[in-house]
């Protein structure tokens, strides 16, 4: 990589600096004791997480095709979950729902080497997030996190009226940080949000793969650890 090419560079929070795993998982977990929900007939935590994370995976991708509102995505996958156990109480679905929704955003669990990948990155590189969410929750991550004062522009679809894959948001976060596409380098995990995304208006992008899964499609560059990006660039 010619260290020299790149001036900006673009990069996803959840899944590549926030640790949406960790970070949900404690939540839930903490939720699944709160509500006691092995009296209400969930036999253990983990089979409540194994059902969740799935119907999640499709609630969100039915959002992001426009088929749900954000408050049918947030309530019904938690409807549906319960409903997996034969519970079918919407109101205990709604509660879980809203702790859900208020506590993760306050969890601060970031993949190893994040900070300080990013204290070498901000001496050579001008740093911006261009994230999938809603503004409020995108919003407190950084902030409890202490991310924000490593990026000049944070960019929240919600915000911006366009979600990655669609080349709208990344023209939009190019033309605000007034940076041209080959000085552009995108750095997610998601291969068609974030790779397919940044490709489709010219910018090159670094795939992070820390589970080293195998995909069809190939990065412009690949990473299992976001160290690496320190010999890079």
């Amino acid at each position: 990589m010619t260290k020299q090419k790149y001036k900006h560079i673009f990069f996803d929070l959840d899944h590549t600096l926030w640790d949406f795993d960790t970070n949900s998982k404690v939540v839930l977990k903490e939720i699944y004791a709160e509500f006691e929900l092995k009296l209400h007939g969930v036999p253990s935590f983990e089979a409540f997480h194994a059902t969740y994370l799935p119907i999640n995976s499709q609630y969100w991708a039915k959002y992001h095709h426009g088929l749900l509102t954000k408050d049918q995505l947030r309530t019904g996958r938690f409807v549906e979950t319960l409903r997996r156990f034969r519970i079918d109480d919407i109101p205990l679905a709604g509660a879980i729902s809203l702790q859900y929704t208020d506590r993760s955003p306050f969890q601060t669990a970031l993949f190893p080497d994040a900070i300080e990948t990013l204290d070498y990155l901000k001496e050579k590189y001008e740093l911006h997030i261009i994230t999938n969410g809603f503004e409020e929750i995108q919003g407190v991550k950084i902030r409890q996190s202490r991310l924000e004062d490593y990026f000049k522009h944070i960019f929240i679809s919600e915000k911006i009226g366009h979600q990655k894959p669609q080349k709208e948001i990344f023209l939009h976060a190019m033309e605000a940080a007034g940076a041209a596409v080959m000085e552009s380098l995108m750095i997610g995990d998601n291969m068609q949000t974030d790779i397919a995304g940044a490709r489709s208006v010219g910018m090159d992008q670094v795939f992070f793969n820390p589970h080293q899964t195998k995909t069809r499609e190939k990065a412009t560059y690949e990473i299992a650890e976001l160290k690496a990006l320190r010999d890079m660039l």
